[in-house]
């Protein structure tokens, strides 16, 4: 049954932008936020690097394969990193793309910042994960204080590859466009009476909403139309690969992406921006190896892919006269939805000291009295609109963004600056079942809310809509009374 806040959304703003996104693709440019530097070209650069780490680590997403002590034997395929770089008059804004279960804690995100502010002059950065189930397990926080080797590899390749992109920016043309791709199903099955019932694989492909089968995709092109770079966002959980799998992959991102790439002549770099998938399973979740595992989630990033594709061809991109980039990282305050100590005392009871790993830097020693969630917006051009929250939102959020979003195309990214676990809405969170009202969400109800809203508002205001001083008639102060 849907619902008011959960349905699933139109392909586009209204029926006329479906048609003119689908048909002709929506012209789009990015812009600097510096007043009177209008004509000076947009600039991007793109690329990616192997971020895959050694074999014998502990995985990502399954705790059953925590509980068994099982570390990764190999490759299946590789993990990257890709980056692109965006640069209107003075400002510089790095989007990274990681091939990984989540992204890292604030303090190595900062050290991040702070390495692509000085090696590459960058003054935003957004990093968010694909959520891939079968890459390496990230903690807040490690035993020893110190990064694991694998971890500090990946930073100090994720800096070089801005640092290549940055070195090499060049003018571009943008555009967007929109199509639909059924891969998943929502995992939640409220029934008649209100009660949640988990479904999580669903093979037959029967129709379970409320889903999201939008593909979002931007294509970034130099001069001479050739595509330098290809963004696509979608709303699923990459977990075709189940907890028997041990070796390291990208899920059905890496096909994909490689789908996406090979449709063009050069290898355009394919950057995959997570959705709200926090409720959203691919129809071959957790395929046992004997099942074809690896054949169904080839079958599932094909089917993206080819779409993605499709789109990406149709689009017609266009330089801007007035190229415009604005930007805002917020903090947004949560208390905890839980008591800190009863939900420690509880994790404990049911799984032991395992299940504290991942909440590590929460839930170790004294918690904090409230939790700082990072709030990341985008707007280029005035016209394309980018929220990030760090953790996983429900569907329902993407589906508010898109008719909320002051901006004519809107974007959404899950699993962004930083890691919260999930976000149910509000009527998620009443209804119950996993990640609305169980040890994996520990925000408190409605914060999710509350970050579209700073979203929302934000790009109001970067389009000119919220001032900073009240408005008086005529001009004159208001009178005293």
């Amino acid at each position: 049954m849907r619902t008011p806040d959960d349905a699933s959304p139109p392909r586009g703003r209204t029926p006329f932008a479906r048609a003119r996104a689908r048909l002709l693709g929506v012209v789009l440019t990015a812009a600097t936020m510096v007043p009177g530097l209008h004509g000076a070209a947009m600039l991007a650069g793109a690329g990616q690097v192997d971020i895959t780490p050694p074999p014998g680590l502990p995985m990502y997403g399954f705790l059953e394969r925590i509980a068994k002590h099982q570390v990764s034997t190999g490759t299946l395929d590789p993990l990257f990193a890709r980056v692109l770089v965006l640069q209107a008059g003075d400002r510089r804004l790095a989007l990274v793309t990681l091939d990984l279960g989540r992204t890292f804690n604030d303090a190595w995100l900062g050290r991040l910042r702070r390495a692509a502010r000085v090696e590459s002059r960058v003054d935003a950065l957004v990093v968010t994960a694909s959520h891939t189930h079968a890459g390496p397990n990230i903690l807040d926080t490690y035993p020893d204080g110190r990064l694991p080797a694998w971890q500090e590899g990946v930073l100090d390749k994720v800096s070089g590859a801005i640092r290549e992109a940055a070195g090499r920016l060049e003018p571009v043309r943008l555009g967007v466009g929109y199509g639909d791709a059924c891969v998943g199903y929502n995992r939640r099955d409220v029934g008649p009476d209100g009660r949640v019932t988990m479904i999580w694989s669903n093979p037959g492909k029967a129709p379970k909403g409320p889903v999201d089968t939008t593909v979002g995709v931007v294509r970034i092109d130099r001069d001479d139309g050739s595509p330098l770079a290809i963004l696509v966002n979608y709303a699923c959980h990459p977990v075709v690969l189940g907890a028997d799998n041990l070796r390291y992959s990208a899920d059905f991102v890496g096909p994909m992406a490689s789908a996406v790439s090979g449709a063009f002549a050069g290898n355009p770099a394919c950057l995959f921006l997570q959705g709200a998938a926090g409720d959203i399973n691919p129809y071959y979740a957790a395929t046992p190896q004997g099942q074809d595992a690896a054949g169904r989630c080839a079958w599932t990033g094909r089917e993206l892919g080819a779409e993605a594709a499709r789109v990406a061809k149709a689009i017609e991109t266009r330089a801007d006269a007035e190229p415009r980039l604005d930007f805002a990282d917020d903090i947004v305050a949560s208390p905890w939805r839980w008591d800190p100590a009863t939900l420690r005392d509880g994790l404990l009871r049911a799984d032991g000291p395992l299940a504290l790993e991942d909440h590590a830097g929460l839930l170790a020693g004294a918690p904090p009295e409230t939790l700082e969630l990072h709030v990341t917006t985008v707007l280029i051009n005035r016209r394309i609109a980018l929220v990030g929250m760090p953790g996983e939102p429900f569907v329902g959020f993407q589906v508010a963004w898109r008719s909320r979003c002051p901006a004519p195309e809107c974007l959404f990214l899950g699993y962004t600056n930083g890691y919260f676990d999930y976000f149910p809405t509000l009527l998620a969170a009443a209804q119950g079942g996993y990640g609305a009202a169980d040890s994996n969400t520990y925000v408190a109800v409605g914060t999710g809310e509350r970050m579209l809203d700073r979203a929302v508002v934000r790009v109001h205001e970067m389009l000119g809509e919220l001032g900073d001083v009240p408005r008086f008639e005529n001009g004159a102060p208001p009178r005293r009374p």
